[in-house]
């Protein structure tokens, strides 16, 4: 079947689907495309302050910023900040922001966004995959994790549609190589998708290089479809193919909302069987929280659940930790999915 619909590569870095959320375009000349900071052109407004001296007003972007995101209240990460060679990757299905839910609902992004902003904020992922996220949501995880950057775009080029990015720490991480592929026939075609496909679906991968180790490694993150099971199967297919193509020996870590249960799916075979990849949850030394099934509904956790939220790893990835994590705060959920984190120790490669 030939894939349908798209841009051109040409028409996405010119912008093409891009409705200016405040998220920069990637360039050929960067290779990177990057959440941009509040711009000079900023208007600011004056009021006096406590001597009669007058002060800047922070303009109404960062006013927004220092408003929407409290300090994060005293809670104890699960994983956190990861101390020495090790790397703390987790997966998040952010939950697209709905235009038709209200205040209160359990689905409603303004009443999530400062949730989400808190999980994050606490548990510090040194890389981060992200799945359903919108343009519009992606300054709230850029303001949560200040120290880290975003590789990615929207699936219908730009900023158009949901995005599968990559948010790694900049003071930890170096970018030696980064893409985004389309899960179709026609992979490298903005917008296509085949196989039956209820959606356009994505993957981007990244390689880095750790500054404390010198250890390179490639990160892929990916949403595949949740109907299909032919278009699951043949992601899976793709994704195995490029991998092999990029790590060229260096470890290889996968995170993403897949849509099929862990170990009993066709897609999960395909993952740990040809790609040679293992599942995080499963050979961890230690769980920082018991198996829960990862699509929660934003109700109660449900104990040894379907784990449709995966981490695979290749060779030359020590798990160390691993967790499923259905934070919540005030009660409050920051999505429908329960991130996944996994705390990993990386071989060095020649």
């Amino acid at each position: 079947m030939m894939a349908s619909g798209g841009f051109s590569r040409r028409d996405l870095f010119d912008g093409a689907g891009s409705s200016d959320p405040g998220v920069g375009r990637p360039t050929r000349a960067s290779g990177t495309a990057l959440l941009e900071r509040p711009r000079a052109d900023e208007t600011t407004t004056t009021t006096d302050g406590p001597d009669g001296t007058a002060e800047a007003d922070p303009p109404p972007s960062r006013q927004a910023a220092a408003t929407s995101v409290a300090p994060a209240p005293p809670q104890q990460a699960t994983i956190g900040s990861a101390e020495g060679d090790l790397v703390h990757v987790m997966t998040c299905n952010i939950r697209l922001a709905r235009p038709s839910t209200e205040p209160g609902d359990p689905d409603h992004w303004a009443d999530r966004e400062p949730v989400l902003a808190r999980f994050l904020q606490l548990e510090q992922p040194t890389v981060l995959g992200v799945q359903e996220a919108l343009s519009a949501q992606l300054p709230a995880i850029a303001r949560a994790l200040p120290h880290h950057r975003m590789l990615g775009y929207g699936r219908d080029g730009g900023s158009g549609g949901e995005y599968s990015a990559i948010f790694y720490d900049e003071r930890r991480l170096d970018v030696v190589a980064w893409d985004q592929f389309w899960l179709s026939d026609l992979p490298e075609l903005i917008g296509s998708r085949s196989w039956g496909c209820s959606t356009t679906r994505i993957a981007t991968w990244a390689r880095f290089r750790d500054r404390r180790s010198g250890a390179e490694f490639v990160h892929l993150n990916t949403h595949l479809d949740h109907e299909s099971e032919l278009a699951r199967v043949k992601s899976a297919d793709l994704i195995t193919e490029r991998l092999q193509e990029v790590a060229s020996g260096a470890p290889v870590v996968v995170t993403g909302d897949f849509n099929a249960p862990a170990e009993e799916s066709a897609a999960y075979d395909i993952l740990t069987r040809d790609a040679g990849l293992a599942d995080t949850w499963t050979t961890a030394a230690h769980h920082a929280t018991p198996g829960i099934g990862t699509f929660t509904a934003y109700g109660d956790p449900v104990p040894e659940g379907e784990r449709i939220d995966w981490i695979l790893a290749g060779d030359g990835v020590e798990v160390v930790d691993s967790a499923i994590n259905p934070y919540t705060f005030e009660g409050r959920s920051p999505s429908d999915h329960a991130a996944v984190q996994a705390l990993v120790r990386l071989a060095r490669t020649a």
